[in-house]
């Protein structure tokens, strides 16, 4: 799998280029009471502000996805879309890497979103772009009810389930059920040690894009978030390394696990977790949108006969 030195967008992700305000606001005309001029004289949104921004990926998904129903409570994780949707094609890619170069496609591929979260973004992009079936799990009742109006208000409720981790010190533990299947996981774990850590890096973002007003009461970050969204106790690495440690208990009921990581810094950290656990294989892959760089880790408790036995049982069986 190749991985440039530059990394942007995804060939197959939909969000080349500038985005069409003018055709955004045609279809989603609540978009245009946000619209302003950027600096370069381009229209644009504030992406500065929270509400502007959850217009927007409303108006995002449904020109681009079809999706006519989408909305998150306030203070919830509100998505850079065109990232996420690299994430997924980046998946297809894992996929296709054992399958011949092919990327397998509909119901027959199973995907687990840990942390699922109350925008639901990794399902309905997922099952948009390639008719995938998911199971998003989460440890917020709050945002599972928002993910599961959303799921309903679409109709998509054949292909998205949805599912609470009742015990808030586990990520996969007690998940599963024992005849579960899992193609591929998917995590984009919190990323901050802490609430003051994520304001301190979002304060440096507005800096960096000439917005800073010492005079406006800024949210936390720009695109919300709860606690569980944004930080947890030890922060990426510690999450990704429990994660690491809990997948091997379910290592022959998963095909490939994956998970972010915005921090490179990590990745040694991450590696040595995945070493301990007896990973057979690991890879990374870098993605990047923009001036931001980031990239996913991907582990697997098969070997390479044992992926082919799996994809020659489940997808053919599925196919048949």
């Amino acid at each position: 799998m190749t991985t440039p030195n530059k990394p942007t967008l995804h060939p197959r992700n939909r969000h080349q280029g500038r985005y069409d305000f003018p055709q955004l606001i045609k279809s989603s005309p609540e978009l245009g009471r946000f619209l302003i001029t950027n600096p370069y004289g381009k229209p644009s949104i504030d992406f500065a502000d929270p509400e502007a921004v959850r217009v927007f990926n409303r108006a995002l998904l449904k020109a681009q996805y079809g999706i006519q129903h989408w909305d998150i409570p306030t203070d919830y994780l509100c998505p850079p879309i065109p990232g996420r949707a690299d994430y997924l094609h980046a998946l297809a890619d894992l996929l296709a890497d054992d399958n011949a170069g092919e990327i397998p496609r509909g119901a027959k591929i199973q995907a687990l979103d840990i942390g699922v979260g109350a925008n639901c973004i990794y399902p309905l992009l997922g099952h948009s772009d390639y008719r995938w079936r998911f199971l998003g799990s989460d440890i917020d009742a709050v945002a599972l009810a928002s993910a599961k109006a959303i799921v309903q208000a679409n109709g998509m409720t054949k292909a998205i389930a949805l599912r609470q981790q009742s015990n808030r010190k586990h990520i996969l533990l007690g998940l599963l059920k024992a005849e579960e299947r899992f193609d591929l996981t998917l995590c984009n774990p919190p990323f901050h040690a802490s609430r003051e850590e994520a304001t301190r890096g979002s304060q440096r973002k507005w800096r960096a894009l000439g917005k800073a007003d010492p005079k406006r009461k800024l949210p936390v970050l720009n695109f919300g978030g709860q606690n569980n969204e944004l930080w947890c106790e030890g922060g990426e690495i510690r999450f990704v390394s429990q994660l690491v440690a809990e997948s091997a208990t379910i290592g022959q009921q998963v095909l490939w696990f994956t998970s972010l990581v915005s921090k490179a810094s990590n990745l040694p950290g991450i590696q040595a977790a995945l070493n301990k656990a007896g990973a057979v294989e690991q890879r990374v892959v870098e993605m990047g949108q923009g001036q931001k760089q980031s990239r996913l880790v991907a582990w697997t408790f098969k070997d390479a006969a044992a992926r082919q036995q799996w994809r020659q049982q489940r997808w053919a069986e599925q196919q048949a």
